[in-house]
């Protein structure tokens, strides 16, 4: 049989089809999304929760007139696959292949641009309001879910939603929250009658009376009071009621046809409206629906019939777990230790914290400038804090670290995650700016581990420092080297020669972070040619050890920076600013190897790492570079 999927090239080929047809659509969706996530990995759970969801809202609205903006992009794949780009979804992901998100410059069906969370109801208003500024067409649905509602910026657009009472539909896509039958049932007949044609034709008409009648205006609170007294009873609408919406729910996510009829008539609605549908993530894949923790959050390179996973495990464990160990090992000798992440117990490895002490793990949702500033309380009162988070998402409580942690000095530790290239996830999930945005910031310590050994040197030398300090860590598997017994206190500020390179080395290679690897392979290819190299792992990003490196440049004359962050700001702009104060400058040659000024896309980070000179090859050619003529002869 053919599958209806592959009649459709657009929007416009969905309207087509028979509202009978959807369910059939919407498995076959799910098929192509299960195959393609099992080859290339990918948010699968949170997509097939969502299918009946994309596929209802695509079937009324009328894209790209009309527009969908997503909450994080975790919903998105039926959408992608929905608006002419079913052919290249298998490239999802890869290298020049689609983005894991949504992105406007990928199609004009991609309202705005996200990974982060909790920005969909914002960015919806602002598209409305510029419509209605305009004086353009176009409904804005604001597809919001997958926990996006703990952040704070999603209540401050429902606020202003509320207040200006645009024409705004909210879609709450609940995959979490359990409602009893019998309560979801009532609950569902009451919104189904709030959401008729014919009730809000007599609201409007009562409305209108009431108001040219005396007492009218008291009469119309009255009534609307009833209505909202009566919903209270009912359903959990209250709160988004209090905020200027009307609210519709919970309705059944995964009913396509009666997704269908609800969509169409409050699109009818005046005023901004909030429909809560109750999904299952994962839903339709039974490996990811028994998938208690996530879901089937973020499969790789699995086997279809199993959900295993069938990727070459690491012969070494991955950074965020021997994080997580030495996380667990603190808090073990010392009580005052707790930790805290932002919705990624799983993801940051405090899922191991949180079994293990269950009293002082704190996971607070996608809030993380919350997460920053209730660190920042318990320190006042001597707890020693430490917030995990990712990179990139750390960015979003930058106000919180400046204000709240270093203005202040409090003891709370930053373990970022994800520092550096991540690959598959692309522009928004990029951990390219953290040295550079922390580095600025005073009375904060910025630290970045070479190895799974620093890693807990770092943690320990943190929690240790009477203020804030922060270290990252990469994606990925450690180096494999011997851990030592215990941590130990490395001294704040101070780097260490891995590599000395003789008296007088050719060049010197200041590191920081796991490039550290990169700089020692290829010192060792230079030695080979007769091109001595001295290496320093740096540790200290701020503090910077400017008496060893400077020291170091003085007499090599040559110096290549290497770092996995952002050129701008970074730490090779810190040694440039040192090798001023020492007066270095302009006499020394100095090249700077890291991620240029642009958002870098998704792809092999490997292949990444290559093509920007971060790999072992690179570092041995911009030592040459800087050798010139004396290498050509060196080399012949």
């Amino acid at each position: 049989m053919t599958r209806l999927l592959d009649r459709i090239d657009s929007p416009l080929d969905l309207k087509r089809l028979k509202p009978a047809d959807l369910p059939r659509l919407c498995q076959e969706i799910r098929d192509e999304i299960i195959a393609t996530c099992a080859r290339n990995g990918g948010h699968l759970g949170a997509s097939l929760g969502a299918v009946e969801l994309n596929v209802a809202l695509h079937y009324v609205l009328n894209s790209p007139v009309d527009s969908i903006v997503f909450d994080v992009g975790h919903q998105a794949y039926a959408h992608k696959l929905l608006t002419g780009r079913r052919e290249a979804f298998q490239t999802i992901r890869t290298e020049g292949g689609l983005a894991g998100f949504p992105e406007r410059h990928e199609s004009p069906h991609d309202a705005f641009g996200v990974g982060h969370a909790s920005t969909a109801i914002s960015a919806g208003l602002g598209i409305l309001e510029a419509r209605r500024m305009n004086g353009q067409a176009g409904k804005v649905v604001a597809l919001v879910g997958d926990g996006a509602l703990t952040g704070g910026v999603a209540f401050e657009g429902l606020n202003q939603a509320g207040y200006l009472g645009r024409d705004l539909l909210v879609v709450l896509n609940d995959n979490e929250m359990s409602i009893s039958p019998n309560v979801g049932a009532l609950s569902e007949w009451f919104s189904k009658k709030f959401a008729s044609r014919t009730f809000n034709r007599w609201r409007r008409t009562v409305k209108d009376v009431l108001t040219v009648v005396p007492k009218g205006p008291e009469a119309i609170k009255v009534i609307r009071h009833a209505i909202n007294a009566t919903k209270a009873l009912v359903t959990p609408g209250i709160l988004f009621e209090g905020l200027g919406f009307q609210y519709v729910g919970p309705v059944d996510g995964h009913d396509v046809v009666g997704l269908v009829e609800t969509f169409k008539k409050l699109l009818t609605c005046d005023g901004p409206v909030l429909v809560h549908a109750v999904t299952m993530k994962g839903k339709g894949y039974r490996p990811a629906e028994s998938d208690a923790a996530t879901r089937g959050h973020g499969l790789s390179f699995f086997d279809i019939a199993t959900g295993k996973s069938v990727a070459k495990k690491p012969a070494v464990k991955a950074y965020t777990d021997l994080f997580a160990e030495a996380l667990c090992e603190q808090m073990e000798q010392d009580k005052r230790v707790v930790a805290i992440t932002a919705a990624m117990l799983e993801g940051t490895g405090l899922i191991k914290a949180k079994h293990r002490f269950p009293e002082r793990t704190y996971d607070v949702g996608i809030a993380e400038q919350h997460a920053v500033t209730f660190a920042a309380g318990l320190a006042c009162e001597g707890v020693r804090p430490v917030v995990a988070i990712y990179s990139t998402f750390l960015q979003r409580a930058y106000d919180q670290i400046i204000h709240d942690v270093a203005l202040q000095k409090l003891p709370v530790t930053f373990a970022l995650d994800r520092g550096g290239l991540v690959g598959a996830d692309g522009k928004t999930h990029q951990g390219a700016f953290d040295l550079a945005y922390l580095r600025c910031v005073p009375n904060l310590v910025v630290m970045a581990p070479s190895d799974e050994n620093e890693l807990r040197h770092m943690l320990a030398t943190a929690l240790a420092h009477d203020g804030p300090a922060a270290f990252r860590f990469p994606r990925g598997s450690g180096v494999g080297v011997q851990l030592d017994p215990a941590p130990k206190v490395l001294p704040l500020g101070k780097g260490r020669v891995v590599r000395q390179g003789g008296a007088r080395p050719d060049v010197l290679v200041a590191s920081i972070g796991t490039p550290l690897a990169a700089a020692l392979t290829a010192a060792d290819e230079l030695e080979a040619e007769g091109i001595s190299v001295a290496v320093v792992d740096a540790r200290f990003v701020k503090p910077l050890d400017e008496e060893l490196l400077c020291g170091l440049a003085r007499t090599a004359k040559r110096v290549v920076t290497l770092e996995e962050g952002c050129l701008e700001g970074g730490f090779g702009a810190a040694c440039l600013e040192a090798f001023e104060r020492a007066k270095l400058l302009p006499g020394l040659q100095v090249t700077r190897l890291g991620l240029p000024d642009e958002f870098v896309t998704h792809g092999d980070a490997g292949k990444q790492r290559a093509a920007y000179g971060l790999d072992a090859q690179g570092v041995a050619r911009a030592c040459r570079a800087l050798l010139g003529d004396r290498a050509k002869r060196t080399v012949a």
